[in-house]
């Protein structure tokens, strides 16, 4: 059977390829239903009971992030930019994510917080928590879309319908198991869908290099092609950061990117800090993103690399990068990994790969919905809109609320649309909404005398300014190509961030420190910070201390070898 894409592509699926498939969703739905089983209460379906072992959930943490940001954004990226792709995961990932796992889980996870609005609440008070419940419902519900409208772009690809069509399965899908089981519904197809998209891209990868003549081969390929030999070093990464000078391009990677927008995602995005506050134990919550780290440095192998594959092996995409983005026949970077499976993958691993790029998005638009019904359900519903009911009155809300979601994520899969490479849309967003979070986050706990007036003017300044960069780079008064504008406005934002607080703080007063202990570094007793080392947490590989001190050493090496 062969099938259309939107723009004229050719994608020849069989029998075989369909059965797998649904093979695949028989699994998922099946995983829904028996983790409904287990749903008794508001703490089942939002936090898993907190009763899930570090692997489970270490492999969630990293799957819940492995959707169209990795899959198709990063490819997308590594067509057109090549080797300095990898800071995203070496530079702006791994040392957040251990910095999450050994400083930061402790005061999450011991606070036995909800969520990390809930957190800013107790640091804060009803401001500054309104204002983030409220700036990450709309952060989720716009990055639920970039997930939804490449799970509809596949659904496209497979049958033929328009796009409309296509997103309201997509969503149905997606709603089908999260709706029914929640966040473990969410978590266990989140770590069946690791292994997925794995078996998926790594013969992709395999296969795509046998094809360009090996690594030597795609050297010489990408060499002689646009961006040239820069294009095959991470650093120093002028044309990812827009930055003609190698010195600034170096700073805009290591602070916009490696610092504000990395730390500012990993540290406070609830997405991914709900999966680690989902385990049995401190020292499961510890592990849970530091264990998510080893995968994490290097599915960059199997991601950016056959996007610098389809970049110079297939003819449409070479042609449009040779034109600088015009030309190509109606194809774009999006399309890096959808070019290289139609040209390179025989029936039955083409099912296979094709079930992983649904499993990508899909576990992204779940952890996307999870979390949005867990923040908008306690932060904003029960708080500030019906308070004091029955726990099942919430558990019921909860369910509605995914709902909701996933139809206001129907309205902006259509945004992500627009788009020629989707990182350029999801750098933006989080300039606009995690950087000013991690100076207000960062400052409130290692800064006592920081006020709640200052936790939301902090974060509201901090948001417009990241907000009046992107404005500017988009009508031409600054000159910032690339993801320039993203790292430039997180960066901004940050320090306005950092600076509107200080001012505010000293004009205000602070939170007596008997509120503050449990939320405040200096104000919180070491004993209360340290994870158990017996029972179940006992041995030297199950350290939290330990194991990020190994995968701070790998990553170094991995800079040092791709320098």
């Amino acid at each position: 059977m062969t099938v259309v894409l939107a723009r004229g592509q050719l994608l020849d699926a069989n029998a075989v390829d369909f059965a797998l498939l649904a093979l695949y969703f028989v699994f998922v739905l099946g995983i829904g239903y028996l983790a409904r089983r287990a749903v008794s209460t508001s703490l089942d379906f939002f936090l898993s009971g907190r009763a899930l072992p570090a692997w489970v959930t270490g492999l969630a943490f990293i799957s819940a992030n492995l959707g169209a940001i990795e899959i198709i954004g990063m490819s997308a990226n590594g067509a057109e930019y090549g080797m300095p792709t990898m800071h995203y995961f070496w530079i702006g990932a791994v040392p957040a994510m251990l910095f999450l796992g050994v400083v930061m889980m402790p005061f999450y996870y011991g606070s036995k917080v909800r969520s990390v609005p809930e957190f800013m609440l107790r640091r804060f008070g009803k401001a500054a928590h309104l204002v983030n419940g409220i700036s990450f419902a709309v952060a989720q519900i716009l990055i639920a879309g970039v997930n939804l409208y490449l799970l509809a772009s596949i659904v496209n690809a497979l049958l033929g319908w328009p796009l409309w069509l296509s997103v309201l399965l997509a969503a149905a899908i997606v709603l089908s198991y999260t709706a029914l089981g929640g966040l473990s519904a969410a978590i266990y197809n989140e770590v069946l869908q690791f292994f997925v998209i794995v078996a998926a891209l790594l013969p992709l990868t395999i296969v795509g290099l046998v094809k360009v003549g090996g690594v030597q081969g795609l050297v010489a390929k990408v060499s002689a092609g646009p961006g040239g030999a820069g294009q095959l070093s991470a650093w120093p990464g002028n044309e990812l950061t827009g930055f003609e000078n190698s010195v600034l391009s170096v700073l805009g990677l290591v602070f916009g990117l490696g610092f504000v927008l990395s730390f500012g995602y990993w540290t406070t995005n609830f997405v991914e800090v709900q999966r680690a506050m989902a385990s049995k134990s401190m020292s499961a919550a510890q592990r849970t993103p530091i264990i998510g780290s080893f995968p994490k440095m290097f599915i960059p192998f199997i991601v950016v690399i056959p996007g610098m594959i389809a970049a110079v092996l297939i003819p449409e995409l070479a042609a449009y990068k040779q034109s600088g983005g015009t030309g190509g026949g109606g194809v774009d970077y999006n399309d890096a990994i959808l070019l290289l499976m139609r040209d390179l993958l025989p029936n039955g691993i083409l099912g296979i790969a094709l079930a992983g790029l649904l499993a990508s998005f899909m576990a992204g638009m779940a952890a996307n919905l999870s979390s949005f019904n867990t923040v908008f359900t306690y932060d904003i519903w029960q708080s500030y809109v019906v308070r004091d009911r029955a726990d099942g009155y919430y558990l019921r809300m909860g369910r509605r609320v995914t709902v909701g979601a996933t139809l206001a994520a129907v309205g902006t899969a259509f945004i992500a649309a627009g788009y020629s490479n989707l990182m350029d849309y999801l750098q933006q967003l989080f300039s606009f909404f995690n950087a000013p979070l991690f100076a207000t986050f960062i400052l409130g706990m290692f800064w006592k005398r920081m006020t709640p007036h200052a936790g939301w003017a902090g974060l509201v300044l901090g948001t417009v300014s990241a907000v009046a960069v992107f404005g500017l780079s988009e009508s031409g008064v600054l000159d910032l190509p690339g993801q320039g504008a993203s790292f430039v406005g997180a960066g901004v934002a940050f320090v306005v961030d950092i600076v509107v607080s200080v001012v505010v703080s000293v004009a205000t007063r602070p939170k007596p420190e008997a509120e503050l202990a449990g939320l405040v570094y200096s104000l919180t007793p070491r004993a209360s910070r340290q994870a158990a080392t017996s029972g179940e947490d006992a041995g030297w590989y199950r350290r939290p201390g330990l194991l990020a001190g190994i995968a701070l050493v790998l990553i170094i090496a991995l800079n040092i070898i791709f320098a």
